[in-house]
């Protein structure tokens, strides 16, 4: 009965089928060659001529908790404070030789007041106090800039400022710096330096890769040039949306690595389509633009798809940061899906047989289904059992390691060594005591203040309580500034804050720099099991109507999980334990990123699902033509696995070449997001999901008649 079905193949039509939406597209596009290439000119050169403002005009800062108690108190400071809040900048000046409020210090002091007074993004420039911003040995000393606008402002102040104030250090007395607004700064700029080196270093790699996949230097070239000006557009668009909302540099950081994965993996599923139809099917131009839209164009629609509903559900988080970088790369992605749907077409239209040219003398051109993954197709079919459990194996125990993950903000050790922050509050724990960078901050009714004082002083995990100070507007407010005995990363200081709110008057609302970061991570871990439903629930319904097969779409859901819970484990391994930290070059912070579950979730389950969709869309459309689960295992794999192969190895490339930037995050980024691709596309892909098939045989595409009733008809078999 098998062999039947498989021998079983359509007759020829009589006349050319009409193609279908995106196939009409495809077509359409050709005919309009003009109007296309004038569209994308337009959009490249109108919205390129602001891309080059990207790096300035976006933002650093919205690492915060909406609506969160630790916002509204520092709200209040810039308000009513002076701008003595969170954001404001901490200028640490020390000297080597003497009191340093005399001699040559107390002239740093004084030029470092005139110059933070100049600017009018600064609020009041407090000058140093016995007992609280100047030290018991009289050596060091804080200035305080009080924040005069938005927390994304003051990034740019510190941007602006910490230069010209290091440049006030002499031979005896050393000018740094710090803060919250220092902090971003710092690692923004590292950042960006060590993203910038990494997409150096990635697009030659891809580019050697891609020769290696099309066999010619035309075909390979085509994806990154597609890529280009799909992050070219989304650049210049972010932008203009940061004229309307603060977008984070972030967005444009992960949407250049993410446009660079996503528009190769497109680019590189249709261009292998079409040169099959020309060259292997021997269709006409139109003909063959009109079968690569109609099939690898459609499951690139529905892969980008999927990458969108993803990482939309990131935007459940209430935090600036995680939505303008949600947003950030979902625009990224929507230029180069259009790039992809309508401007390759009409390249490749173009360009014809032109893109075999510079070929590799082994290179069979049009050649479309792969014998060596026809025959592992084969092998799995065989052996089944022994593969899939043995693949099952490895992803369960590098997923084991998940359950003793912990997270937590990021400390002043992901900026380096030698940043000014980080110098800076160094200095400040040295000369003030451990907890002093992470001083808390109390805003409370003056008639409770005595009170809310009292019982500050008896905290014991408190160092100190600097007197209640009234708002200097006149408003009912005051502040009370207490030190903890802890390093703002301690987890004790946690347990702290928890009793504060607990214990003190009704009246009090308790922030501060570590309070915000203690306040977003409770976001964060009230937010990330809503993240994970909405991400999983809204991949398996993509997936359902685009298979129209509820078994495969729920196996192919859920074997998406196993990938990204092998690359937390290894994370867990890596940066909580320390393992490889001299290999990778960073300081270890006993614990993860307390933003990357959430995030990292919905890229990883977005990228495997990308996967996913491009092998089972070709399972499906063997199984349409043949109506054989075992020509739809082994066809796709043999069809669409040595795509598969090599765009998992240009996502492995790029991701990991972010691993050898500067600052721990993009680390973080690199690594977990490099293991989650190297997992997901050789072993989900290529072993597990086609042992899926395989297991469950015709099972795996049989749907109630209800639901197909319910469902839109999308076939992939092209006649």
């Amino acid at each position: 009965m098998t062999t039947t079905a498989r021998s079983r193949q359509p007759a020829p039509p009589s006349s050319p089928s009409r193609p279908g939406p995106l196939g009409r597209l495809g077509v359409w596009v050709t005919a309009h060659a003009r109007t296309t290439t004038v569209v994308w000119l337009l959009l490249i050169v109108g919205l390129g001529s602001f891309a080059p403002r990207v790096e300035a005009a976006l933002s650093g800062a919205g690492w915060q908790a909406d609506g969160s108690e630790s916002v509204a108190v520092r709200e209040l400071a810039v308000d009513h404070f002076g701008g003595n809040a969170s954001s404001a900048i901490q200028v640490v000046v020390q000297s080597s030789d003497g009191a340093v409020t005399e001699g040559a210090g107390a002239d740093v002091l004084a030029r470092a007041t005139d110059l933070l007074s100049a600017d009018d993004r600064i609020g009041t420039v407090l000058q140093p106090q016995p007992g609280a911003t100047l030290s018991p040995d009289g050596t060091t000393a804080v200035l305080l800039a009080g924040a005069g606008a938005d927390t994304n402002e003051m990034v740019r102040v510190a941007d602006d400022l910490k230069s010209p104030l290091q440049a006030l250090s002499t031979g005896t007395v050393e000018v740094n710096p710090t803060g919250a607004s220092l902090l971003w700064s710092d690692f923004n700029e590292a950042n960006l330096d060590a993203m910038l080196t990494s997409e150096m270093l990635s697009w030659p790699v891809t580019l050697g890769i891609l020769v290696l996949a099309f066999g010619a230097l035309v075909a390979a070239g085509l994806p990154l040039l597609l890529t280009l000006a799909g992050l070219v557009a989304s650049a210049g668009s972010l932008v203009l949306i940061n004229e309307l909302v603060p977008v984070s540099i972030w967005a444009m950081n992960f949407a250049m690595m993410f446009a660079l994965a996503l528009g190769i993996d497109y680019a590189l599923f249709l261009v292998v389509r079409y040169r099959a139809a020309r060259m292997g099917g021997g269709a006409s131009q139109v003909r063959a633009v009109a079968e690569t839209m109609d099939t690898a164009g459609k499951a690139v629609l529905l892969s980008g798809a999927t990458v969108l509903v993803s990482l939309s559900a990131v935007m459940l988080v209430p935090s600036p940061s995680f939505r303008s970088m949600a947003g950030g790369i979902m625009l990224a992605v929507v230029f180069v899906l259009a790039a992809t749907l309508t401007l390759l077409p009409l390249v490749l239209f173009k360009l014809d047989l032109k893109i075999n040219r510079i070929a590799l003398p082994w290179a069979r051109a049009g050649e479309h289904r792969s014998p060596r993954f026809a025959a592992w197709g084969e092998r799995l079919w065989k052996r089944p059992l022994v593969f899939g459990i043995g693949a099952l194996v490895v992803l369960l125990a590098l997923a084991a390691p998940i359950v003793g993950l912990k997270t937590a903000m990021p400390s002043i050790k992901v900026l380096p060594a030698d940043a000014s922050a980080r110098i800076g509050y160094d200095q400040v724990q040295e000369s003030f005591g451990d907890g002093a960078p992470g001083t808390l901050q109390i805003v409370v009714d003056p008639d409770d203040a005595p009170a809310a004082a009292v019982s500050l002083g008896d905290d014991p995990a408190v160092a100190g309580v600097l007197p209640a100070m009234p708002a200097p507007d006149g408003s009912s407010h005051a502040m009370i500034q207490a030190v903890p005995t802890v390093d703002p990363s301690d987890p004790a200081l946690s347990a702290l804050v928890d009793r504060l709110r607990a214990e003190l008057p009704d009246s009090a609302l308790v922030g501060g720099a570590p309070v915000e970061n203690l306040d977003l991570k409770a976001q964060l871990d009230e937010s990330t099991p809503l993240v994970i439903g909405v991400v999983l629930v809204l991949g398996f319904l993509l997936l359902l109507v685009a298979l129209q097969a509820p078994l495969i779409s729920l196996l192919g859901t859920l074997a998406s999980l196993l990938s990204t819970a092998a690359a937390f484990g290894v994370a867990r391994l890596v940066f909580q334990e320390g393992i490889g930290s001299g290999l990778f070059g960073f300081e270890s912070q006993g614990f993860l990123d307390a933003w990357a579950p959430v995030f990292f979730f919905a890229m990883i389950f977005a990228i495997a699902m990308d996967y996913t969709v491009f092998l089972l869309a070709s399972a499906k459309e063997h199984y349409e033509r043949s109506g054989d689960p075992r020509e739809a295992m082994i066809g796709a794999l043999a069809h669409s696995g040595r795509v598969i192969f090599a765009a998992g190895a240009v996502m492995v490339a790029v991701f990991f070449t972010f691993a050898l930037s500067g600052p721990l995050p993009p680390k973080e980024m690199g690594i977990i997001l490099g293991v989650a691709v190297l997992l997901d596309a050789f072993l989900v892909r290529l072993v597990l999901l086609p042992v899926m098939l395989r297991l469950t045989g015709a099972a795996a595409w049989r749907s109630p008649a209800w639901l197909t009733r319910v469902l839109p008809n999308i076939r992939f078999a092209h006649d």
